[in-house]
């Protein structure tokens, strides 16, 4: 096993007041199945330094190849980031349409608060236990999963009250083309969220860095 994490939160509290920063932090998980206070867990106190590794060397590649695609959108959209509480790397595109979130908490609302198509990797969950590329449109528009997705091994899965469309990342590893695939998948759930929540494709695309025409589909050629 390798390194080992602080046993409570005090170390951030302590230096925080050093510089006369007064917080209340709730040391609590979010987001992940755990529940225990932090201060209280004995049972996530190590780690796996070579499994961490390779992680990180995923999360590299993956970061490189979601800059790419980033590229291809003049629209208003995220960094490519990793969220804090699912360790889940991710990249979101914003219509500029202003929604009303429903079902979503205080955390997550104003991340909710405009019409958005994301794009991600994570480890997996409770529900899809094994790691895998993912996007979402929210809000969810009608008939998202009729559309057609690409390539071929990728799916649409129930997740909350709406959809993810998943690409497990094996299939992305041994692909001839690893980057070409997360791109392809990528951009046909873009454009089948986008299409259905009625933004302009055309008005989207970038004349700088066009999406390459391997990638596109019928609805981003208008025809």
């Amino acid at each position: 096993m390798g390194s080992r994490w602080p046993t409570s939160t005090a170390n951030t509290s302590d230096s925080l007041e050093r510089l006369d920063v007064q917080v209340a932090i709730k040391a609590v998980p979010f987001g992940v199945p755990i529940t225990t206070p932090f201060a209280d867990d004995r049972e996530h106190a190590s780690y796996d330094t070579d499994a961490v590794t390779r992680f990180l060397r995923i999360l590299q590649w993956s970061a490189d190849a979601f800059e790419e695609f980033a590229g291809w959108y003049c629209g208003k959209s995220s960094p490519v980031h990793l969220f804090w509480h699912s360790f889940d790397l991710a990249v979101s595109r914003f219509s500029g349409k202003r929604v009303a979130p429903s079902g979503v908490e205080s955390v997550n609302g104003e991340a909710y608060s405009h019409e958005v198509i994301s794009f991600g990797f994570w480890a997996g969950d409770q529900n899809n236990p094994f790691p895998a590329y993912y996007s979402y449109t929210a809000p969810e528009p009608t008939g998202l999963t009729d559309q057609q997705l690409r390539p071929p091994q990728a799916e649409w899965v129930p997740q909350g009250a709406g959809h993810l469309a998943i690409l497990r990342y094996d299939d992305v590893r041994t692909a001839a083309d690893p980057k070409g695939t997360v791109h392809e998948f990528f951009q046909s759930q873009f454009e089948a969220g986008a299409s259905l929540a009625g933004w302009d494709l055309a008005d989207t695309a970038t004349q700088w860095c066009p999406v390459p025409t391997q990638h596109l589909s019928s609805l981003s050629r208008g025809s």
